[in-house]
């Protein structure tokens, strides 16, 4: 059995060898012409030493010499208390099925002594050794309760120790998407502009020096809000976000991301009507047609026609975003989270999230759920 033999804690362990060393001196107090009854004595004391490790082995040899010692005295001894001693160990630290079992031994032996001693012969004697019994029955059954009850507290502890570790880690990582699903609009989109507008001002600069002006004033703009927007998510890791006002991009975000998207020189149709949305629903709107408008800087570029369509109901917001592909790429590349987080947006409410080749363009299509809310 794994384990240490005795018991770590050393109470326990001088309480043991106290009933042993009490038990064997009442074995020594018989005198020397009777060696087997001090044998017999002893021999229970030195097994009593392990009736917490191993109750029922324990019970079965006390049990076994005590038989012995009646069949060759025909009487109790005052040791013969390391019975009572090992029935309890084992209904404290046994298995239930075995509580019983002993039990019914206990009582076999106590009929076996009724008709074999003699001092048994008085109801008083015999009462008071069978109400003993009883007693040590009881004590132990509510003993064995208390620990039963302190081990399933102490595991429904650990439990919930655990639940808590496990929420605490899906927290953390809820929160490390959602921080990860913001730095990629923000870094995407601005990074993806302010690219954009690099180029056309490169093209342009000695030709038309107001257009390269307006383009580097863009992406001073967008630079700007891109540093304020890391700002705040910074400060969200370092737990000092309640010094930094939020940030929670409106539906009238939209026209500015489509602004910068037609300095861009994509030409943009834009169709709102999502009035009495929430902030959340809001910022997932808005989330979605800066990230598709992104891609179309990047996949489809300059030139590109975009049809981009917010509608909302009583029960769903409907979100679509669809380009024609007739522009020219940019050389910002990169790419490929995009798409994941946009459909992670949309589940998040529970809707549908489509993303696909539309003719020669692409088309996202998107349905939010809408929150119900109680009267």
């Amino acid at each position: 059995m794994d384990g240490p033999l005795f018991p770590a804690d050393w109470w326990r362990v001088l309480l043991d060898l106290a009933i042993a060393t009490a038990v064997a001196t009442l074995a020594w107090q018989y005198p020397l012409s009777a060696p087997g009854t001090i044998a017999i004595g002893f021999g229970m004391a030195l097994a009593l030493l392990l009736r917490r490790r191993f109750p029922l082995l324990v019970m079965a040899v006390v049990y076994g010499l005590g038989l012995v010692q009646v069949a060759t005295v025909g009487e109790l001894q005052i040791y013969d208390v390391a019975v009572l001693v090992a029935f309890a160990a084992v209904v404290t630290h046994g298995a239930l099925r075995h509580v019983y079992a002993v039990a019914g031994a206990v009582a076999a032996a106590l009929v076996l002594i009724w008709f074999v001693d003699p001092n048994m012969g008085d109801p008083l004697v015999f009462g008071f050794v069978v109400a003993l019994c009883a007693v040590v029955w009881s004590v132990s059954l509510v003993l064995r309760q208390r620990k039963e009850a302190a081990e399933a507290y102490a595991e429904r502890a650990l439990a919930a120790e655990r639940e808590r570790d496990h929420l605490v880690r899906l927290a953390a990582a809820a929160e490390r998407a959602t921080i990860a699903r913001e730095l990629h609009d923000v870094v995407a989109h601005s990074l993806a502009v302010m690219v954009v507008q690099a180029d056309g001002a490169t093209f342009v600069v000695e030709k038309d020096t107001a257009r390269a002006r307006t383009a580097l004033r863009t992406i001073a703009d967008v630079g700007r809000d891109a540093l304020a927007d890391m700002h705040r998510i910074v400060a969200v890791l370092r737990g000092d976000s309640e010094d930094v006002p939020p940030r929670r991009p409106g539906l009238d975000q939209l026209d500015v991301l489509a602004g910068r998207a037609r300095s861009a020189g994509v030409v943009i149709s834009l169709d709102v009507a999502a009035d009495g949305i929430d902030a959340a629903e809001e910022l997932t709107v808005v989330r979605l047609v800066q990230e598709a408008l992104t891609n179309v800087l990047r996949h489809a570029g300059s030139g590109t026609s975009v049809e981009v369509l917010v509608r909302a109901s009583d029960d769903e917001i409907e979100v679509s975003i669809t380009d024609d592909g007739a522009g020219t790429p940019s050389s910002s590349g990169g790419g490929g989270n995009g798409l994941v987080g946009m459909r992670e947006r949309v589940l998040l409410h529970g809707g549908r999230f489509e993303a696909g080749p539309s003719g020669a363009g692409w088309r996202v299509h998107a349905v939010l759920t809408r929150r119900v809310l109680q009267a």
